[in-house]
């Protein structure tokens, strides 16, 4: 049997700022994220199995990235957690907004990373992930790629 890719695509809405950055974004401010999930296996041959033909139910997928990313992140903002913007952070706690830190400055690389961690954990033992790709903006993304973090 073939060994498969398949993706799924998810979107978010999430608000941050580069503590320490040269330029526009260590403002707050916020992007509309476009998560692009591959996951890599071979179709359950087992013609008796629920899941016969698939690699993993596109719904078992959706479930784990919505789970711990989606639902998470979604409205959000994320600041690293020693930033100097700590003070914001906890103002807008106080005031019942979604504040997210992180041990990491958040930028789409680092996201992508936190996100590879997070979704490895999750998959089953013969599902493998095999790329993500986290887009900021319509021009710009960071991806992961299995193959290169062995």
């Amino acid at each position: 049997m073939s060994t498969i890719r398949i993706t799924k695509q998810f979107n978010f809405e999430t608000g941050h700022a580069l503590y320490g950055y040269d330029g526009k974004c260590r403002n707050v401010h916020g992007h509309s994220y476009k998560l692009s999930v591959t996951v890599i296996g071979r179709p359950i041959t087992d013609s008796n199995h629920v899941k016969y033909g698939m690699v993993i139910d596109f719904s078992d997928l959706k479930k784990i990235i919505k789970e711990e990313i989606v639902d998470v992140f979604d409205h959000a903002t994320v600041f690293n957690k020693n930033t100097p913007h700590i003070e914001l952070a906890k103002e807008l706690s106080d005031r019942d907004h979604h504040v997210i830190l992180v041990d990491y400055q958040p930028t789409s690389e680092n996201m992508v990373i936190d996100f590879s961690k997070k979704i490895k954990a999750r998959l089953p033992k013969n599902i493998q992930l095999h790329s993500l790709k986290l887009q900021e903006t319509e021009s710009s993304f960071a991806e992961w790629y299995a193959s290169d973090n062995e």
